[in-house]
């Protein structure tokens, strides 16, 4: 019994120790003085990007997104990829990459950030002004995204055009709770995934449409590069 207990004693203190190895250390004075700097650097250029010609109200915007940059970093950092066990994607069934883990960890934060970002910015703009704080956020994925829909499926209807620009800002909204371009760009992915199924789901060829709309392209370059070489003097 004496060993089983020193067994067991023994496994607690590693996998405690294992633990502690893993939590993230906590930034410096210095590093974290500098983050603040850049979230209210990037947080007043978005809000004067609106010019609402009202100081006070364009601080107040400020405030509220950095806030947000803040609380969303704060709680990337203390949550890291290793905070979430390993294992396999469900839907693909490859193992989860770090990514994942970590898109897993950051969705995991609790909804009031995302409700008091929103709530904040809806208190002071319109729903026009709060939709460019959240491109600017997502780096106007949602006008570019659409865009590429457009060229692959050259005669989409109003109706299709309205569901996919439906799918794209609700991933825009999710985005605004994930730390960087990469972690945005995989909630992107879902959005677009639902996108092409709706398209599919409508009788359109999504492949076929997609295989044409590459070869276009292979072809543009193919002939581009032949065109270039024959204006080239030998």
């Amino acid at each position: 019994m004496r060993l089983i207990l020193a067994a067991l004693l023994s496994f607690t203190l590693i996998h405690h120790a294992a633990a502690q190895n893993d939590a993230p250390l906590p930034p410096s004075a210095e590093a974290r003085a500098k983050s603040d700097f850049e979230a209210d650097k990037k947080a007043t250029g978005w809000a004067e990007s609106l010019a609402l010609n009202e100081p006070a109200k364009t601080a107040r915007v400020a405030a509220v997104i950095s806030t947000h940059l803040r609380t969303i970093r704060d709680w990337h950092n203390a949550h890291p990829p290793s905070t979430v066990p390993t294992g396999i994607n469900p839907v693909t069934g490859l193992p989860l990459s770090e990514l994942d883990r970590q898109v897993i960890a950051n969705s995991a934060q609790p909804k009031s950030f995302h409700t008091d970002l929103m709530t904040g910015l809806r208190r002071e703009l319109t729903e026009t002004q709060v939709e460019a704080v959240l491109d600017k956020y997502t780096v106007g994925k949602v006008a570019f995204t659409m865009k590429g829909y457009q060229a692959i499926v050259p005669d989409l209807t109003a109706a299709e055009t309205a569901a996919i620009l439906g799918y794209l800002k609700e991933a825009r909204e999710r985005s605004i709770d994930f730390k960087n371009m990469n972690q945005i760009s995989v909630i992107f992915e879902i959005y677009k995934t639902k996108s092409e199924q709706f398209l599919v789901g409508n009788g359109r060829n999504w492949r076929a449409l997609y295989k044409s709309y590459t070869d276009s392209l292979k072809a543009k370059k193919t002939a581009d590069a032949t065109a270039k070489a024959a204006a080239t003097p030998r």
